[in-house]
């Protein structure tokens, strides 16, 4: 991986060294060369219901760019990875697709804590990573976002709206729109977790609501007990998770049947119908910010919701997924610019992250195009509740923190 690494900085690489070739292509330009489009979230285990849902949401864009003969002279394959949504799987699946000559952009990871041991990775071998779903600020605009940003990794983009704008859109809705005035946070002590819990906590302050008690929880933890106690003996009228749904679900579970009845607020690593089957009727009235509109809503998605539940893929799409498809798509547009008649350059990687930084399209989810630290251009945000055991959206709009 080295030896790559710096042969590609150099721009050393051969000419047919990225992208493999097809000596038994059919079917005019297509199928000259081979592009990989590397995708990381996880697959199994914990978080893998929204992850599937980003594997298969690119891999349906790739079919339609195969299909359409998007690009002249490629056809495209998705080559998926499980990072189990464990930090150091991540990099070691960073650093094999980086190893992969034939990768010319990746889609993912899910996890924002994930993405922090994956980004210097790929910004050592110039290769592009977008993530659908990864939302803390930090991850575009540095650790310093607060006060002075700086974009850390010109490699890395993403097509999920940040936390900043998700916690100050939930702090907003649960006090003036729910009106509640004294919540009780908690978070799974995760880079996405606590910083989403710690953004609501700022945000309510500021709006006029009280903070009245917080905690943390671990990954995997299953007797929430002790803290269901504390949370019902604080007086707080709302309870804000800052993690994803394996824990919420069963928290809210436990804090509904000791006679709590207040409503659970997360963010989009919540927003799943796993979450609702899991907690059951207890999950009635609970909240959850995600990026974006509702897919099912989106004139342009309506074809790729077809296409994934026709063919009958795992995994939730609504989330992620057509954050993943247009994510895909932002590489194979790129790739587009870069290979020209099944040719594939030299410094190949490079000028793919340069043509990313300059796309502007209409994507299924919405406009894609990318400011100058990497972030969405598109803001929308969405607020749902579980309403008849659905999550049905109730408020859609773009955050204004205070």
């Amino acid at each position: 991986m080295v030896i790559l690494t710096s042969v590609l900085t150099t721009g050393a690489l051969t000419l047919t060294a990225c992208g493999s070739r097809n000596n038994d292509s059919k079917g005019g330009d297509s199928g000259n060369v081979t592009v990989t489009i590397g995708v990381d979230a996880p697959l199994t285990g914990q978080n893998s219901a929204t992850g599937l849902g980003i594997q298969y949401g690119a891999q349906i864009a790739v079919d339609d760019a195969n299909k359409n003969k998007t690009v002249p002279g490629v056809t495209f394959k998705i080559k998926a990875l499980d990072d189990k949504a464990i930090p150091a799987t991540g990099q070691q699946n960073a650093t094999q697709l980086v190893s992969d000559s034939n990768v010319l952009g990746v889609v993912g990871p899910l996890n924002s804590g994930v993405a922090t041991q994956m980004q210097q990775t790929f910004a050592t071998a110039n290769l592009v990573e977008i993530s659908p779903s990864n939302t803390a600020p930090e991850l575009t605009q540095g650790k310093n976002w607060q006060t002075a940003k700086q974009r850390p990794f010109k490699t890395y983009f993403r097509t999920a709206t940040t936390d900043a704008l998700q916690g100050a859109f939930a702090a907003d809705y649960a006090y003036n729109g729910l009106k509640k005035k004294k919540a009780f946070v908690v978070d799974d002590k995760q880079t996405y977790g606590a910083g989403l819990s710690k953004i609501f906590r700022q945000q309510f302050v500021k709006q006029g609501g009280k903070v009245i008690g917080t905690d943390h929880v671990n990954v995997g933890d299953r007797d929430f007990s002790t803290l269901v106690t504390k949370i019902k003996n604080s007086g707080a009228d709302i309870l804000y998770y800052g993690g994803q749904y394996d824990e919420s679900e069963v928290l809210t579970k436990q804090l509904k049947e000791a006679g709590a009845k207040i409503p659970l607020f997360g963010g989009d690593g919540m927003f799943t119908p796993t979450y609702i089957k899991t907690a059951g009727k207890t999950a009635e009235g609970d909240l959850v910010t995600s990026i974006g509109v509702p897919v099912d809503t989106l004139p342009a998605a309506k074809d790729f919701v077809a296409t994934y539940k026709a063919k009958k893929y795992p995994g939730d799409y609504g989330t992620y997924g057509s954050y993943a498809y247009d994510a895909t798509t932002a590489i194979i547009k790129a790739v587009g610019q870069v290979v020209k008649n099944g040719k594939v350059p030299s410094d190949a990687r490079a000028k793919v992250v340069d043509a990313v930084q300059n796309t502007s399209f209409d994507g299924i989810s919405g406009k894609i195009s990318f400011d100058q630290y990497g972030d969405t251009t598109n803001k929308q945000l969405t607020v749902y509740q579980v309403i008849d055991g659905k999550w049905k959206s109730v408020k859609s709009g773009t955050a204004n923190p205070k």
